[in-house]
């Protein structure tokens, strides 16, 4: 199973992450309407290729691999997938 970027509630939404993602998994982005309504931006899980940029660049240390998530915040998972479901 490939690994993945997960977004968590730290997210302060400073979008330095989306800046970074040479795939563009990172949504909502600047100039989309959806970020003044969203409380934290979202990583695509099919468009993640785990590159490590997003993670590394994250002043609030709010992003990490899906495996290395604590017990506490593996909701986030399903939270950041349900974005795109949407």
């Amino acid at each position: 199973m490939s690994k993945f970027a997960v977004i968590t509630d730290n997210c302060t939404k400073d979008l330095l992450c989306v800046d970074v993602c040479a795939v563009e998994a990172i949504h909502p982005t600047a100039d989309e309407p959806k970020l003044a309504e969203v409380p934290q931006l979202y990583i695509d899980p099919a468009a993640c290729v785990n590159c490590g940029s997003c993670i590394a660049t994250c002043e609030r240390e709010a992003i990490f691999e899906d495996d290395e998530l604590s017990d506490e915040n593996k909701k986030f998972i399903e939270i950041n997938a349900a974005y795109y479901k949407s």
